[in-house]
């Protein structure tokens, strides 16, 4: 049985990504060739593609995903997406994020102050924190194939 590896779908070639394209990484995927590869996209299912993109907000309460069109919180369907993902998917053994997504990406992300001051260039995505919480080896995309790649 293979190890499940969750993925982002636009590193997949999903043209998933906020403005209708993709992340295609055909370094990445040669190394994933012997995993089972789970690809997610909560903002595509919450939101539908194409759509505004967003910013991670520290609220000092909380890290949010606020639309840069509306100003909208567009958090809570997107934890809800990652939780009912990984309760359904409970045998996740690695997650690949894509790098600086407020979705995905594991260390990369950027957190701003409510005035749009970047605060944190290494934050962690909605998605990517519940990964973590669940103890599940989590990685970006570059970082993975850095380490990875032989």
């Amino acid at each position: 049985m293979k190890t499940k590896v969750a993925i982002s779908a636009c590193l997949l070639g999903n043209k998933c990504r906020y403005d209708g394209t993709d992340n295609y990484d055909p370094k990445l995927l040669n190394l994933l060739k012997d995993y089972e590869l789970v690809a997610f996209c909560p903002e595509d299912f919450c939101f539908g593609t194409p759509r505004p993109t967003m910013d991670l907000i520290d609220t000092g309460k909380s890290i949010e995903a606020i639309s840069n069109l509306t100003g909208a919180n567009l958090s809570p369907c997107i934890r809800e997406y990652a939780k009912a993902f990984f309760d359904t998917n409970k045998d996740i053994k690695l997650f690949i994020g894509k790098d600086r997504s407020p979705s995905c990406g594991v260390c990369s992300a950027k957190v701003y102050d409510k005035d749009k001051n970047l605060i944190n260039a290494n934050g962690t995505g909605l998605m990517a924190k519940e990964a973590k919480e669940k103890d599940i080896e989590s990685y970006d995309a570059e970082e993975f194939i850095k380490e990875f790649l032989i």
